[in-house]
């Protein structure tokens, strides 16, 4: 468990955080919204691959769902992000991918990150181009799936932003 900003602590997410992380993904009013099944599960299955930030109460305020690529078990790809709109603003999304990532590296040996972000997230670019920065890291740009991939209605392309290497430079 990592020290966050504002007395926060970050922490591994337990399957009883799920209905939280999904109403923190529905209130972000960006990410796409899953089911508050999927959340379940992915706390269940990838916590060891996610990180939550706990308010004092215990309460998570953020936090970053990720999983270790299959076919690249040395990169992390990172699904969501979300935080709180009450803690906002103070380094906790920075924190969050710093902590898990410094994680995963000792635990799995984690080099890359990947993530995809839709044109217009500024938040989200900016998140992820400090963090590379931070990290010492290539940061590279690509369409992973064009708009015409969705078959659910109108969804902007997802484009696919690879990280990597980390190097060790990064401030904890």
């Amino acid at each position: 468990m990592t020290a966050a900003p504002a007395e926060l602590l970050i922490d591994r997410p337990a399957t009883a955080d799920g209905a939280a992380l999904w109403r923190l993904a529905k209130d972000s009013k960006t990410l796409d919204l899953n089911s508050s099944y999927s959340y379940l599960l992915w706390c269940r299955d990838f916590a060891g691959t996610s990180a939550v930030a706990r308010g004092a109460d215990g309460t998570p305020v953020g936090f970053v769902t990720g999983y270790v690529r299959p076919d690249r078990p040395h990169t992390l790809l990172v699904w969501q992000v979300a935080v709180d709109s009450a803690h906002r603003g103070h380094g906790i999304a920075a924190a969050l991918l710093d902590g898990l990532t410094a994680r995963l590296a000792a635990e799995h040996g984690v080099t890359d990150v990947e993530t995809t972000i839709t044109p217009g997230n500024t938040a989200s670019e900016r998140l992820f181009t400090s963090f590379a920065k931070r990290h010492g890291a290539r940061l590279t740009r690509e369409v992973l799936f064009s708009a015409e991939l969705f078959p659910d209605g109108p969804h902007d392309s997802e484009v696919l932003y690879r990280i990597g290497p980390l190097t060790d430079s990064h401030a904890h």
